[in-house]
């Protein structure tokens, strides 16, 4: 007779997978009754927008968060959901707006790629931790707060938008997202915004003065340093993080040049 086993954290197979989590704005001040009217309201907009876009939401592993929704994503979907899936669901929710009876839905969508897997309260790996950073990101805020006209402000990773952005893939346009620093609590790196029906000019307005990192008196201002996207560990439950992070900075220090490397 086989005796059970039971699978201890070194046991987990980590595999590489595309998060997203999409958040309402100002779902606070709302009351109760229409708290629950805009939940339904997010899951259709997510499932309308899936449906359009080719993909199948029954494969998505969600976790529903009241105001939030938090999805793993199957493998190879990276482009689809950037592209197509960001449209339809930019369509969507103008589409919502424009009813006169219907509150007003704007939402914050982040997405990376990487390492996650589930766990016993949630999910685990560098990915999740990240995107649960990303989409209450202080310039994603920003940009939302200052484009009153915009529905959608998204936030990519550096990580994801040099695969998959900056690759050229049909229909992202690599010009359309802005470069902005993250920090919170102790998460550290860099995203990049991008806001349908809104050019980049309006995107590095709303972000001026809130994206960039404060001057260390330790590193001179006039130099950048490259980028090494690296997290070291986390568990993401709900909107949680517990584990130390280190996105963004340079595992040693870079020697002096007179080139820009960024």
């Amino acid at each position: 007779m086989r005796e059970p086993s039971c699978l201890g954290p070194s046991d987990v197979v980590p595999h590489r997978r595309l998060c997203l989590a999409a958040d309402m704005e100002q779902y606070s001040r709302l009351d109760t009754r229409t708290q629950s009217a805009v939940q339904a309201d997010l899951v259709r907009l997510l499932d309308e927008a899936a449906t359009l876009s080719g993909l199948d939401r029954a494969t998505w592993a969600r976790q529903p968060q009241g105001d939030m929704e938090f999805a793993v994503l199957p493998e190879d979907t990276d482009s689809t959901v950037l592209g197509a899936f960001v449209h339809h669901l930019s369509a969507c929710l103008a589409s919502l707006n424009a009813r006169q009876a219907a509150q007003r839905v704007r939402l914050r969508l982040a997405v990376d790629a990487g390492v996650a897997t589930g766990a016993a309260l949630g999910h685990a790996g560098p990915a999740p931790v990240a995107v649960a950073r990303y989409v209450n990101a202080p310039p994603l805020k920003a940009v939302l707060a200052a484009l009153t006209s915009a529905d959608l402000a998204v936030m990519v990773s550096d990580r994801l938008y040099q695969d998959v952005v900056r690759f050229g893939h049909p229909g992202l346009d690599p010009a359309q997202y802005v470069r902005v620093h993250v920090q919170v609590k102790e998460f550290g790196g860099y995203g990049w915004v991008r806001v349908p029906g809104h050019g980049p000019d309006g995107i590095r307005a709303a972000v001026d003065g809130v994206s960039e990192p404060p001057p260390s008196a330790d590193v001179p201002v006039t130099r950048r340093t490259s980028l090494s996207q690296h997290v070291r560990q986390g568990v993401a439950v709900g909107r949680d993080v517990n584990g130390g992070l280190n996105v963004g900075l340079p595992a040693t220090p870079p020697q002096a040049s007179p080139w820009r490397d960024w």
